[in-house]
C-alpha cells in the first residue's frame, strides 16, 4: 500500500465493500491541507466556530465521589437491515425486526442502555447510571438504517446509543447517515462518537496521516453538530501504541476495539472490548453471549488482524 493510501468503506446499496482510495504519496503538507479544508468545512455548519464542542453532553446525573465498579457490556452493531444480494459480509446486516427481538430480550432481563460518556462518569466519578443491569449499544459507520430503522425501536423504549460515525465513504446516496439524520440522533440522546474520517487502517499511515484521520475528525464532528465526542474507535479493530498516543493526543478520553470482552474500569480505557451482533442471533444467544463474554481476556496491546469493519 503506498503511503498515505486510506482502506475506506464504501456502501453500495447498503453494501460493505472495502477498497484502497487513491495510490498517491501523500506528504504530511497535503494531509494538513486536507485536514484544513474539512475542518473548514464543518466549521461552515455550525456556530461553535472555536472548534470546541458546545455542550451536548450526555451525562446528566450527579457525582457522588464514589466510583463504579461494574463492568458493563459494550454491543456493536451495523447495518440494521437485511443484506443485499451480493453483500460480502452478510452476517453484519442485523434486520430490524431481530434487532427489535433483541432489545426486547435486553429489557425483559433487566438491561437498560447508557452511553460510553455516562458510563466513563460512572466509573471515574460515581454519577448513577441508573436502576437494572447497564449496557451500551455501538453503532459503526453511520449507515442511514442506523437512523431508519434502529432509532424508532430505540425511541419506543426510552433507549439511548453511541454513533461511531466516520466521514467519508458512506453517501447519504449509498446508504450513509445525512447531516440532518445526525442531528435527529443527538437530539433524540445519542452519543456521537467517531470512527475517523475513512476507515483508514490506521496501523499503516505516516505521522500526518494518522493525525488527519483521528484529531481532524473529532475537530470536525466537534464543530458540526457541538457534542464532545470523547470517544474513538478503531476502523477494522487495528490499533497499536502510536494509534493509541494519536487518540490520546487528540483528547479523546477511550477508544473502543473489535476484541470480545465486557468492559471494566480495570482496562485501559483505550482498550475496550465489545461484543459484536451478528445476522440470526436470537434473543437468548445474545444473553448466553453476554453472559459468557464475562471469561474472555482483555484485549492485547496492539491488534492488526484480518477483521474488515
Amino acid at each position: 500500500m503506498a503511503v498515505g493510501a486510506l482502506v475506506v468503506v464504501v456502501g453500495l446499496a447498503g453494501a460493505i465493500v472495502l477498497g484502497a482510495s487513491g495510490g498517491d504519496s501523500s506528504s504530511g503538507t497535503d494531509s494538513a491541507q486536507r485536514s484544513a479544508r474539512v475542518t473548514g468545512q464543518g466549521a461552515g455548519q455550525s456556530a461553535a466556530a472555536s472548534g470546541k464542542a458546545s455542550g451536548g453532553s450526555t451525562v446528566h446525573g450527579t457525582a457522588t465521589g464514589k466510583p463504579g465498579s461494574t463492568p458493563v457490556p459494550v454491543l456493536t452493531y451495523h447495518v440494521i437491515a437485511p443484506p443485499p444480494p451480493g453483500a460480502p459480509f452478510p452476517g453484519l446486516y442485523v434486520p430490524a425486526d431481530e434487532f427489535a427481538a433483541q432489545m426486547q430480550g435486553l429489557k425483559a432481563a433487566g438491561w437498560h442502555p447508557v452511553t460510553l460518556d455516562q458510563l466513563k462518569a460512572f466509573w471515574t466519578s460515581g454519577v448513577p447510571l441508573g436502576p437494572g443491569k447497564p449496557i451500551v449499544l455501538t453503532f459503526d459507520n453511520g449507515y442511514h438504517s442506523q437512523y431508519a430503522n434502529a432509532l424508532p425501536i430505540l425511541r419506543q423504549l426510552g433507549w439511548v446509543a453511541d454513533e461511531n460515525i466516520q466521514l467519508s465513504g458512506l453517501p447519504p446516496s449509498q446508504g450513509g447517515l445525512t447531516d440532518a439524520e445526525v442531528r435527529a440522533l443527538v437530539a433524540a440522546g445519542w452519543e456521537l462518537d467517531t470512527q475517523g474520517i475513512s476507515h483508514a487502517d490506521l496501523i499503516t499511515l505516516d505521522g500526518a496521516e494518522l493525525h488527519y484521520q483521528v484529531a481532524a475528525a473529532r475537530q470536525i464532528v466537534q464543530k458540526r453538530y457541538g457534542v464532545p465526542v470523547n470517544w474513538f474507535c478503531y476502523p477494522s479493530g487495528h490499533y497499536d501504541s502510536t494509534v493509541i498516543g494519536e487518540v490520546k493526543a487528540a483528547g479523546f478520553v477511550g477508544s473502543t476495539t473489535t476484541i470480545p470482552g465486557i468492559a471494566s474500569p480495570a482496562n485501559d480505557p483505550y482498550r475496550l472490548p465489545r461484543l459484536r451482533v451478528l445476522a440470526g442471533t436470537s434473543p437468548a444467544s445474545l444473553l448466553d453471549e453476554i453472559s459468557s463474554a464475562a471469561a474472555d481476556s482483555a484485549p492485547p496491546a496492539s491488534y492488526g488482524g484480518s477483521q474488515t469493519t
